[in-house]
């Protein structure tokens, strides 16, 4: 776990400027954006996995604060809660200034994404799969860390070079699969061979025909391949 902090310029700054603002002795403007970036950290339990990107708007180079002799205050005005996006008031009570500093954040996450171009009806493998981390407002639905579990799905959407798989793009088991069906309980399992009659991914029910008795029954999709059934 890590904490980046990237430049970024996002926009300028609303300022309240005092009779008090001296043109002699400036702070750094990235004193002030390093406080911003610390307060949010300080706000945020980092993820366990991945990694933490915030980033603190460069403020606007013509602007002139004096030299704080303490420790600059920093809050969240209002009833703010830090999502994506957040504004900081960093303060110096001494001389009589503040300035509010917009602060991005990004919650980075390991994902399984597309290493090349998948196509409707490729196979997913490790010749097509890699895992990099993608930003967590970007995904939607059910998603993967790990590409072995993928192994042997076929994709159902096209999915761009680098974008994360998603639950709706694949089928683990697809209509028309052979499929293994497994029935009972942990400690006694009966094995079959059945055929799926639709798609599914990883813990959805779906209808399969049992090719020994041509039962048709719901059956929850365990793996590539493979589906349970419950008693």
């Amino acid at each position: 776990m890590r904490f980046k902090f990237i430049p970024s310029i996002i926009g300028l700054v609303s300022v309240i400027f005092s009779n008090n603002m001296s043109f002699a002795a400036d702070i750094d403007l990235e004193t002030i954006r390093h406080s911003a970036e610390a307060f949010v950290q300080t706000q945020i339990t980092p993820p366990k996995e991945g990694e933490l990107s915030i980033e603190a708007a460069q403020l606007d180079s013509r602007l002139r604060f004096s030299h704080c002799s303490e420790p600059l205050e920093t809050s969240l005005p209002g009833k703010q809660e830090i999502n994506n996006n957040a504004t900081v008031l960093v303060r110096c009570n001494h001389e009589n200034w503040q300035v509010y500093v917009p602060v991005r954040v990004q919650l980075l996450l390991p994902r399984v994404v597309a290493s090349v171009p998948l196509g409707r009806g490729m196979v997913l493998s490790q010749n097509n799969l890699t895992v990099a981390l993608i930003e967590s407002r970007f995904q939607r639905g059910a998603i993967y860390q790990s590409p072995q579990a993928l192994f042997g799905a076929k994709v159902k959407r096209n999915v761009k070079i680098g974008e994360a798989v998603q639950a709706n793009d694949i089928c683990m088991v697809c209509r028309n699969d052979k499929v293994v069906i497994s029935a009972g309980q942990p400690g006694l399992k009966i094995i079959t061979q059945g055929t799926a009659l639709s798609d599914g991914t990883l813990g959805e029910q779906i209808r399969v025909k049992n090719n020994r008795s041509n039962k048709i029954i719901s059956a929850q999709v365990s793996a590539v391949g493979e589906v349970d059934v419950s008693y």
